[in-house]
């Protein structure tokens, strides 16, 4: 069984008046999208959170949605039951449902909440994986087919400078798994609030200005219009041509093209994804043969680590919707995130 807890930026939101939605019956849909196991840790979560549950009808008001992906059958769900008030969304991320969340963004209901947080510390603990992964060699390591004979190489996290872009749950996770490792962390983020651990917190519009102290930059920030190829090829040319690069975010916020450029060009030295742009990764496609690159297949967090999680943010938000309406995961429709 899965020991990990949710890290959120916020500890909820607190909703009253015409922003509540009203509470009643919920939901759980569509049933195909989950094992008959995971049905059942979905539903004792509704239930452990004070809600009713009940098929999808003219009843609902709270619909949790268990699709990863279907934004066009959310969207019909939603048509034919006006009566929904509350949404609950299975990932972290919601870039799959912007278009519908922006058509959404004017209108008071439904409220819309995601599991961001949820997730934090088993994907912090691949990006920690990842940068080990790296700056260890281990891409080349394993896949040799016989024992090097030149000098060992490899380096240590140890005292290094790293640059973690975005705030949210992962971001909070890693500092804390890096700090035994006497790291200098700065942190990018949409505002210049100080972060618990990090040594300093600069806006986005300064990422230019601290990449090239970066010995390690870790993405972990929202896929957004404005985050879309965050890193291309002036920010590659910026950075240290012994920094790694580790993307656990989503593939869009990088420049595919521009990243395999850096890699056989030697801009960087080396980088580790568990999301890419095209995703999944074609058979064939220069990345997979990029130098210096070690590909996961987004699998930082399981079904295994991912539904006791996500039952729990389900339980936070059913008692919320019922109750007290502390609701964790607030989705701005406008921001995507």
């Amino acid at each position: 069984m899965s020991q990990h807890r949710g890290v959120t930026a916020d500890a909820g939101r607190v909703l009253d008046g015409d922003r509540r939605p009203a509470s009643g019956p919920v939901s759980i849909v569509p049933a195909s999208a989950t094992s008959s196991a995971a049905e059942d840790v979905f539903a004792r979560a509704v239930t452990a959170g004070g809600g009713e549950l009940v098929e999808l009808g003219p009843q609902t008001r709270g619909l949790i949605w268990l699709s990863y992906g279907g934004a066009a059958a959310l969207e019909s769900t939603l048509d034919s039951h006006p009566a929904i008030g509350w949404v609950q969304l299975p990932y972290a991320g919601v870039d799959v449902f912007a278009e519908l969340l922006r058509s959404h963004a004017d209108r008071p209901f439904p409220l819309w909440t995601s599991a961001k947080g949820a997730y934090s510390q088993p994907v912090a603990e691949h990006a920690l994986t990842l940068v080990l992964g790296l700056l260890r060699v281990i891409p080349e390591r394993a896949r040799a087919t016989g024992w090097p004979t030149g000098p060992k190489v490899g380096r240590s996290l140890y005292g290094l400078s790293v640059l973690i872009v975005g705030a949210g749950g992962v971001a909070r996770e890693l500092l804390r798994l890096l700090a035994p490792f006497g790291v200098s962390v700065t942190i990018v983020r949409r505002t210049a609030d100080q972060v618990d651990g990090a040594r300093r917190t600069i806006t986005a519009d300064g990422l230019a200005e601290v990449l090239p102290d970066a010995d390690v930059v870790v993405i972990a920030a929202a896929s957004t219009t404005g985050t879309h190829h965050l890193f291309g090829a002036p920010e590659f040319a910026g950075m240290k041509n012994s920094a790694v690069l580790v993307n656990i975010a989503r593939g869009e916020l990088v420049d595919t093209d521009a990243l395999v450029a850096a890699l056989r060009s030697g801009e960087i030295a080396a980088a580790g994804l568990d999301v890419t742009d095209p995703e999944p990764l074609p058979d064939g496609h220069p990345l997979w043969t990029a130098p210096h690159i070690l590909i996961t297949p987004h699998s930082a967090d399981t079904p295994e680590m991912t539904e006791p999680l996500l039952a729990e943010r389900i339980r936070e938000n059913v008692a919320a919707f019922v109750g007290d309406g502390r609701f964790v995961g607030v989705v701005d429709p406008k921001a995507g995130y």
